[in-house]
Parts: structure tokens; C-alpha cells; sequence
């Protein structure tokens, strides 16, 4: 067969590396641009213009599968191409929480349901399925997801930008949820996401939705687990005031409460309306949909389909891309 992946960031390289490891595919990058890096590695790449709708079907002439990593117009134009094209399969960029779980008018969508409902407007033209996956691992590592070149455009990727910030040691936890439980969420790392992707392509049918996840845990697990691992504690005071404190990484960074309810941070959302601070709300949105579970799923059927694959444990792949140690870091 023949795979072709929109995107150049970290998961659209691990799920072309694994393609080329793992399966007899050939493998095909659409880019917006020359990608020596990847033609280096023996990647075929396609220089595409999303807004140019015949030479889009023309590059994916003889493609099978497409994984898409893009999202926005370039996706929704890229599924008409693949209808046109007669690609068989299309998976698109999702890989976060079940679609389910989200509200109707969901602030952190970036174009992702107008894809899904793309998708289904075709549904007798192409088969296509959701990969959830829930936060990746990467999210947490040095650098953040945009060391990992993910989620480059979503203006929020930065390291601390969720729930803890390893390297200072602070953190703003939605501990529990309207109920009174304990918030959890699951997480995968974004190899580990890549691989699985990569055995489904095989799967004589696919259901609408395949999922997977490293690890399911709550959020206090979470920072406990770090703050163990790095043999410091948290600051567990509640502040009242917003005010800053600190310059991190070229930004202005708010001091953060090692616990906050989901009316903490509906409240913190309304000043970061107010301020029009685009980057605070998203933050601050992401935490509430942690905080209603929107990242929370059971039953992963990728995992139960794949059972060979091992994938990696959070607290393996924290201590090793922080090199810690137990007690101290």
C-alpha cells in the first residue's frame, strides 16, 4: 500500500519511521515545503498547496491510507481531495480525548469536528477512523510539545504549559472534578501513538473510533509521582491574587496553585477574556476540560487488538527524559 502523511511535525515523522521499520508500505510526506531532513532518511516528499485543489488530487494519485497531522482548511481540503483522488482510508488529525466527550461548542476544536463531520458526509465514498489517545506524553517533557515538534501552531505548546512545570517545580492541578472525584486523564507518548497508528492501517475494518493510552491516572498521581521523582515538593499555597512573578522561556509567567477548582479556573478565564490573553485562555480552557474528564476514556481497543505492544509507562518516560532518580533529579 501506499501511506501518505500531511504533515512534517513529531508524530507525522514517528509514524513514518515505524512505517518504514515495521511494514512492506511505502511511505509518502506531503509538506508545504522541501524537506531534506526527512528525503535524507529516504522519505519520499511532496510539495503540496493546500489551497490548490487539483494539484492536491493529483499528489495523492495511487494513495491508499492518509494520516493526516494537519488541521484547519488544509484538512477539510485535503479530505474533498482524497474523496476525488479515491483514496480508500483517512485518518484524521484528532489523537487527544474521546470526540464524545467535548461540548458542542468546544473552544480548544481548531477545525476538528467540521473534519469528523467531513468524514462522515463521505462515509460511502471513504472509510476513515478516529485515533483518541488522550494528552501526550510529550507535553511534560523538556521544551514541552513544541521540542517535540507538535502542536506548533495551536499557540500552546510550550514546557509548563499544562498542569506542571517540572523543571520549576509548580504546578495548577485540577485536583477534582464538580463531584468531588479525583480528575483523571490518560496519556501516551507520541512514538508509542505512532506505533499503534502504524499496526491499524492493516486491520481489514476499522471501527470509528481506535483507541490506546500509555497510562490512565489521576491528576494527583501525576504531580505526586514528579514531585517524589524529583525529591521536591510543590507549593500547596493557594494564591488570591494573580500577579507575576517569574519570566520563563521569553514569557511572562503566572504564579500557580498547586490545587484549583473548575470555578478557579472558569474565573481565571474570564480576566484572561478580559485581557484578550490568548495563550492564558487556552491554558486555562485545556485545564477545564481536564477537569470535566474530556481526556478520561476506559477500555482502549487498540491496546486489546494489539496486545504484543508494550507501550511505555509515564513514569518510565518521565525519568528518563528528565534523568531522574528516586528521591531527587
Amino acid at each position: 500500500m501506499r501511506i501518505a502523511i500531511a504533515g512534517t511535525g513529531g508524530l507525522a515523522s514517528w509514524i513514518a519511521y515505524y512505517i518504514q521499520q515495521e511494514t512492506p508500505h511505502q511511505v509518502l510526506l506531503l509538506s508545504r515545503s522541501n524537506q531534506p531532513a526527512y528525503e535524507s532518511r529516504g522519505i519520499t516528499v511532496q510539495v503540496v498547496d493546500y489551497n490548490n485543489a487539483e494539484s492536491l488530487k493529483f499528489a495523492l494519485s495511487g494513495i491508499d491510507i492518509i494520516v493526516s497531522t494537519i488541521l484547519g482548511p488544509s484538512q477539510l481540503r485535503l479530505i474533498e481531495a482524497a474523496v476525488r483522488a479515491r483514496v480508500r482510508r483517512f485518518i484524521p488529525a484528532e489523537f487527544e480525548g474521546p470526540p464524545n466527550l467535548r461540548p458542542a461548542n468546544d473552544p480548544l476544536d481548531r477545525g476538528r469536528r467540521a473534519a469528523r463531520e467531513r468524514l462522515y458526509q463521505y462515509r460511502n465514498h471513504i472509510q476513515y477512523t478516529i485515533i483518541t489517545c488522550g494528552i501526550f506524553y510529550e507535553r511534560f517533557q523538556p521544551g514541552g510539545l513544541s521540542a517535540a515538534r507538535i502542536g506548533a501552531s495551536s499557540g500552546f505548546s510550550g514546557e509548563g504549559d499544562y498542569i506542571l512545570n517540572i523543571r520549576h517545580m509548580t504546578a495548577q492541578v485540577p485536583v477534582y472534578d464538580r463531584n468531588s472525584q479525583y480528575t483523571s486523564i490518560c496519556m501516551t507518548s507520541a512514538r508509542d501513538v505512532a506505533r499503534y497508528v502504524v499496526r491499524a492501517l492493516d486491520l481489514p475494518q476499522w471501527p470509528p473510533e481506535l483507541s490506546v493510552y500509555g497510562e490512565r491516572m489521576t491528576v494527583y498521581d501525576l504531580v505526586t509521582l514528579v514531585s517524589n521523582l524529583r525529591g521536591e515538593l510543590l507549593d500547596k499555597g493557594t494564591l488570591i491574587e494573580p500577579r507575576v512573578t517569574r519570566y520563563a522561556g521569553g514569557r511572562l509567567f503566572d504564579p500557580v496553585t498547586w490545587y484549583v477548582s473548575e470555578d478557579m479556573l472558569r474565573s481565571e478565564l474570564n480576566q484572561a477574556v478580559a485581557a484578550n490573553d490568548i495563550y492564558r485562555q487556552r491554558r486555562v480552557q485545556t485545564l477545564i476540560a481536564t477537569a470535566q474528564g474530556q481526556y478520561a476514556f476506559n477500555n482502549p481497543n487498540l491496546m486489546a487488538t494489539f496486545a504484543d505492544i508494550r507501550p511505555e509507562r509515564f513514569r518510565d518516560w518521565v525519568t528518563r527524559v528528565w534523568h531522574l532518580t528516586e528521591g531527587g533529579g
